[in-house]
């Protein structure tokens, strides 16, 4: 699949959350910012399959990996 049409609204769309602007900023400031020591998807506001999603796109280094660690670094600031 052609990343280029991937974005964060469609990651929080394949995470099944709503995926317009106005929802993912409220979701970033409702959950974040993130202890440190916490990775992503230990994070205890996602299901087992969201968490799944989130770790094996990283560990496969997937073309949601990049997204991932962007929804990462905007929940912690």
């Amino acid at each position: 699949m052609d990343i280029s049409k991937r974005s964060l609204g469609t990651l929080f769309e394949q995470l099944g959350l709503a995926s317009d602007d106005a929802s993912i900023t409220q979701f970033v400031t409702r959950y974040g910012p993130l202890p440190r020591e916490l990775t992503l998807a230990d994070a205890p506001f996602w299901s087992e399959s969201q968490a799944n999603f989130l770790r094996e796109g990283l560990a496969d280094d997937s073309d949601w990996a990049e997204l991932i660690d962007e929804l990462d670094a905007m929940l912690r600031h």
